[in-house]
């Protein structure tokens, strides 16, 4: 019988440059962007107002970009590989593709670009090339992020 611990136990080993992920989705609503805006003082009138967002030649309120790459990061990590995540590192290249309105259901994407030990031995780097893909299978966003991870105890692959 196995142990659940509720974090995974995926190790640095146990991915490598080319391994595909995909994380859940989520069906944005009203209440994601007026949290959002509450919790980061983002009240940017085209994710709150109507009336602008369409003079703005939306057909609609928008999703802050923010929310959607935080939105991505948060659904990976439903996959279970990042329990033994010692550190995150940063994002790149982060571009915003298409706008998210409310009622589009996003879910992310992601392959591993990088994988690297460190000069600490215990250490490895994953690097992920992520998208945020729409329920129209159409990429909305695209990113990089890097995080330091635990090496497998005595450095064997699963």
């Amino acid at each position: 019988m196995s142990a659940v611990s509720g974090q995974g136990q995926v190790f640095w080993e146990d991915l490598a440059v080319g391994d595909a992920l995909r994380g859940p989705g989520v069906t944005i609503t009203d209440s994601h962007l007026v949290q959002w805006a509450g919790l980061t003082g983002d009240w940017v009138s085209l994710h709150l107002d109507e009336s602008y967002a369409q003079e703005a030649g939306f057909a609609g309120r928008i999703a802050h970009g923010p929310l959607s790459l935080s939105l991505s990061l948060g659904l990976l990590t439903q996959t279970g590989i990042f329990g033994n995540v010692q550190a995150w590192l940063g994002l790149d290249e982060v571009r915003a593709l298409a706008p998210v309105f409310i009622g589009d259901t996003v879910h992310p994407e992601a392959r591993v670009a990088a994988a690297r030990t460190t000069s600490k031995p215990g250490r490895g780097i994953w690097t992920l090339d992520y998208r945020t893909v729409n329920q129209r299978g159409e990429a909305v966003m695209t990113f990089s992020s890097s995080f330091m991870v635990r090496r497998r105890p005595g450095g064997g692959a699963r």
